[in-house]
């Protein structure tokens, strides 16, 4: 099962060129150029805290603005985990985080039930991080629930810095996102629901 659990998506639009590789059963490592250096460093936390092996490469419209590349990055990024799960035999399905960084707390959870959920809580202290606007934390979610046919809850729970806001959510994220794909031993390759299919 571990060997095979890895994937390669390309995704071509007028507005986007996104190439995503992901491993599963990786160690952490990322390879990121998005265009956008406060989604690497996300990204990047995602690879590592996830234990994932992650390749981010993206050609995006940013002379209008970063909403259409992250987004499609969400997408993309759903994509290549629905692909690298296949038919979720074996997985523990289900998992969740409480991630903290100095005064911020966010808690994440995240089943792979085939059916596209987002319950996205986070009221952000201000309006960007830099030049990143951090609406587009919410856009990126959205693409990969939709893709991934993953129900993912986000909530922050308190913080008053955005950057530590955004960066507990997407460390939370990459915690409960690393549990619910590991193989579980007990379930002897089963599908981790009684009605048979995800």
């Amino acid at each position: 099962m571990t060997s095979m659990r890895k994937a390669q998506i390309q995704r071509d639009t007028k507005e986007t060129q996104i190439h995503v590789e992901v491993d599963l059963d990786g160690r952490g490592a990322a390879s990121l150029a998005s265009g956008i250096p406060f989604l690497d460093h996300m990204l990047d936390q995602v690879a590592r805290h996830g234990a994932l092996d992650l390749t981010v490469r993206a050609k995006g419209d940013l002379e209008i603005d970063a909403h259409h590349t992250v987004e499609d990055i969400g997408i993309t990024f759903g994509m290549a985990v629905a692909k690298a799960l296949a038919d979720k035999k074996g997985i523990r399905r289900y998992g969740h985080a409480y991630v903290p960084l100095d005064e911020a707390l966010s808690r994440a959870v995240v089943d792979f039930s085939g059916r596209p959920g987002l319950e996205f809580h986070v009221d952000f202290a201000r309006a960007r991080v830099g030049e990143f606007d951090v609406d587009l934390t919410h856009e990126f979610f959205q693409g990969f629930v939709n893709h991934a046919m993953a129900t993912v809850h986000i909530d922050n729970l308190r913080g008053d810095n955005a950057h530590h806001q955004c960066e507990t959510v997407f460390k939370a994220f990459a915690r409960a996102l690393r549990m619910a794909v590991e193989p579980d031993p007990r379930a002897a390759g089963a599908i981790p629901s009684t009605k048979g299919a995800l």
